[in-house]
């Protein structure tokens, strides 16, 4: 293992004020506070949901206010840094293979809405499409064990 290692940097001065919900219909589907720290895409007019497996992830929750604004949690959407996520094997197969350094990834297996992530990070797989067809890049960077499924590691917005 490497003497210096990167570590992780969400600079919450980036994170931008975002509608977060899993649906179009406002009070329908709110996340919550046991969302943050869970990957997202934007799914909507100014309006961030959960990933699902093998999704490109568009950033991190970073916080929310359970008081609604016009139907809709309201809270904060990082979309750059670095993120200690845990390996999940293939986009294809989640929980099979490997993830090495330099691996573009997606959103790996996810934890329900409203179920908080326990303190494990989230999940990714390592991306089955060509660095060309992605559109929004995450690489890992850094690994923590080795490239085996339930490795930690540390991605980075490219």
């Amino acid at each position: 293992m490497a003497k210096f290692k990167f570590g992780v940097i969400l600079n919450q001065s980036t994170a931008v004020t975002a509608r977060l919900g899993d649906s179009a219909t406002p009070a329908t589907n709110l996340l919550a506070d046991a969302d943050v720290g869970k990957f997202v895409k934007m799914i909507g007019d100014s309006q961030y949901g959960l990933c699902a497996v093998g999704n490109e992830i568009e950033g991190i929750m970073d916080s929310v206010n359970t008081a609604t604004q016009d139907g809709y949690a309201i809270g904060g959407v990082v979309k750059d840094g670095r993120v200690k996520v845990t390996l999940d094997g293939l986009q294809a197969t989640p929980g099979t293979g490997v993830i090495a350094v330099g691996d573009y990834v997606v959103a790996g297996t996810v934890v329900a809405r409203a179920t908080s992530l326990a303190g494990a990070p989230p999940k990714v797989c390592k991306s089955t499409a060509a660095a060309t067809a992605i559109v929004h890049k995450w690489r890992v960077v850094s690994l923590d064990g080795t490239t085996a499924v339930g490795q930690t590691a540390l991605i980075e917005k490219v």
